[in-house]
C-alpha cells in the first residue's frame, strides 16, 4: 500500500519502520530531515503536502494538536496533497475537538479521517506490540487494517466518530497519570516509615493489584529511573489538560484530573518536563520532605 507517514519521533520512527518491513511503500516527512536517514528504502518528502501526495493512507504520529494542525491543515499541509478517497489515520494523542475538525475538513475534500491513537511506549512500538484504539467510517477502518496489523498487536474499534477514539485515549492516559500520582503518594508514605518503595510494590502488586501498569511504572519510580523518557512528562500535562477540556465540554466534573494537572505543573516548574512522566511521583516525595525542594535540573530540561 502507498503510505504517507508524517512524524518520525521516538514512536513514529519504529512504527514507520514496521510498515516498511511489512512491504508497504512509504513516503515520509519529518521536520528534522536527518531522522529519515534511519529508514532505508523509503522516499523522503520535502513537505507534508508532498508526503501525502499519491498516498492511499496518510499516517500522522506527532507530538500534539499544534503539530498536527501545522502538518495537516496549514498552507502546504498534508490535506492539500492527499487524494480524494484517501484516508488519514491520525495516531497522535489529540483533543476531541481537533479530531472532529479533521473529520470535517477531510470530508469537505472527499477524503476520510480515522482516529487511531495508540497505547504503548517506544519499546512496544519497536516490537509492533502497540494497542490501537480506532474510530471512523467502517470502510476506512478496514482499509487501514493491514497497516494497523503491521504496527500493533490489536485494534479496539470504539465507534464511527473519530472523536470517540481521542476520548478513549485521553481517558486511558488519565487513568495512567492517576496511578502514577497514587504510587508517588503511597511510596512517600511508606518511606516516611522506613519502608522501601520496592518492598511496598512487591507486596501490593504481587498480592493485591497484579497490574502491569503498577509493575512497570512502580519500578521506574522506586528506582528513580526517569531517563531516557518513554513518554515525556510535559506531554502528560498536555493530555490531562485535554481531558479537562473534554470534561468541560460535556459538563463532567473531573476533580482528580484537576489535581493531576496541578501536580504536572509542579513537576514542570522544577524543570522535569522532559523526564519520563513517571517523575510525576517525585512531586509527592518533595512535598513530604523526602527529597530536596530544589533539585538539579536534568540535562534534557527545557
Amino acid at each position: 500500500m502507498r503510505v504517507g507517514f508524517i512524524g518520525l519521533g521516538s514512536m513514529g520512527l519504529p512504527m514507520a519502520d514496521n510498515l516498511r518491513r511489512a512491504g508497504h511503500e512509504l513516503c515520509v516527512y519529518n521536520r528534522t530531515r536527518a531522522r529519515a536517514s534511519e529508514l532505508s528504502g523509503v522516499r523522503v518528502a520535502g513537505s507534508p503536502r508532498e508526503a501525502a501526495t499519491g498516498a492511499e493512507v496518510l499516517i500522522t504520529m506527532l507530538a500534539d494538536d499544534t503539530a498536527v494542525e501545522e502538518m495537516v491543515l496549514a498552507p502546504d499541509g498534508a490535506i492539500e496533497g492527499l487524494p480524494r478517497g484517501a484516508v488519514h489515520a491520525g495516531m497522535t494523542t489529540l483533543g476531541h475537538n481537533l479530531a472532529a475538525r479533521l473529520a470535517a475538513e477531510h470530508g469537505r475534500r472527499g477524503q476520510q479521517y480515522v482516529g487511531a491513537p495508540v497505547f504503548g511506549r517506544p519499546d512496544a512500538a519497536r516490537a509492533a506490540k502497540l494497542w490501537i484504539v480506532a474510530a471512523g467510517p467502517a470502510a476506512a477502518l478496514e482499509r487501514c487494517r493491514p497497516l494497523f496489523d503491521a504496527m500493533g498487536q490489536g485494534v479496539e474499534v470504539v465507534g464511527e466518530d473519530p472523536a470517540q477514539a481521542a476520548v478513549v485515549k485521553l481517558a486511558g492516559n488519565f487513568l495512567l497519570a492517576a496511578a502514577i500520582e497514587a504510587m508517588g503518594e503511597a511510596f512517600a508514605l511508606a518511606r516516611k516509615y522506613g519502608i522501601e518503595p520496592a518492598r511496598l510494590l512487591e507486596i501490593v502488586n504481587g498480592r493485591v493489584l497484579r497490574s502491569p501498569v503498577y509493575e512497570n511504572y512502580g519500578r521506574l519510580i522506586a528506582e528513580g529511573r526517569f531517563e531516557p523518557p518513554g513518554f515525556r512528562l510535559r506531554h502528560g500535562l498536555k493530555d490531562v489538560r485535554l481531558v479537562l477540556e473534554a470534561g468541560e465540554d460535556r459538563a463532567v466534573p473531573l476533580p482528580t484530573a484537576s489535581l493531576a494537572r496541578d501536580r504536572f505543573l509542579a513537576a514542570v516548574a522544577r524543570g522535569w518536563g522532559d523526564l519520563d512522566w513517571a517523575a510525576l511521583a517525585r512531586v509527592a516525595a518533595v512535598a513530604a520532605g523526602l527529597d530536596r525542594e530544589t533539585l538539579p535540573a536534568p540535562a534534557t530540561a527545557r
